[in-house]
C-alpha cells in the first residue's frame, strides 16, 4: 500500500477552487482502519477545515466495508459587535457531508471492485463517455485493493 500522500481536488463552486487535504492520522481500533486527511488553511480554525475520512473494516460475514467521507464545514458570518466593541468569534454553522460506502465479498476481484467504483463515480458525475479509472490515489486504492495508506 502507498504512503499517506496529500489528496488534491477541485470543488463544485461556480469558479472551482482547488483543495489540498494533508494526511493527519491513521488509526486501527476494533478491526477498523481509519485514515484522516484535513485541509490546513492558515486563516481558518481547525474545527472549520475540510476533512476526508477513509474507513476499512472486514465484517464478521467476511465482507469488506470500505467508506470515504468528505466534510466541508460552513462558518457563521459575524455581522456586528456589541456596545463594548466586542465581536464574537465565528463558529461552524453546519457541515455539508457526502459519504460513499462499498461492500465487497472476499471473493471479489480488484477489476470487479474498480469497475463498480468507476461506475459509481461516472453516474455521480453524469459522465456518459468512456473514462479511464484513476487508480493511484487513496480512495481508489482503498476500494480497489482493499488497502489503506500507511
Amino acid at each position: 500500500m502507498s504512503q499517506m500522500a496529500n489528496i488534491v481536488a477541485f470543488d463544485g463552486a461556480s469558479t472551482p477552487v482547488s483543495h489540498t487535504f494533508y494526511g493527519k492520522s491513521i488509526t486501527r481500533e476494533k478491526g477498523i482502519i481509519t485514515a484522516i486527511y484535513r485541509e490546513q488553511l492558515s486563516a481558518v480554525p481547525e474545527v472549520a477545515q475540510g476533512q476526508i475520512t477513509l474507513n476499512l473494516k472486514q465484517m464478521s460475514s467476511g465482507v469488506y466495508r470500505v467508506a470515504h467521507r468528505e466534510e466541508m464545514p460552513v462558518m457563521e458570518s459575524v455581522g456586528s459587535q456589541n456596545a463594548a466593541g466586542y465581536t464574537a468569534q465565528p463558529k461552524v454553522a453546519y457541515v455539508d457531508t457526502v459519504e460513499t460506502v462499498g461492500f465487497f465479498h472476499p471473493r471479489s476481484t480488484i477489476e470487479g471492485r474498480r469497475r463498480v467504483r468507476q461506475l459509481n463515480v461516472n453516474i455521480s458525475n453524469g459522465v456518459t463517455t468512456s473514462v479511464t479509472p484513476v487508480t493511484t490515489h487513496a480512495v481508489g486504492e482503498a476500494f480497489d485493493l482493499l488497502g489503506m495508506p500507511n
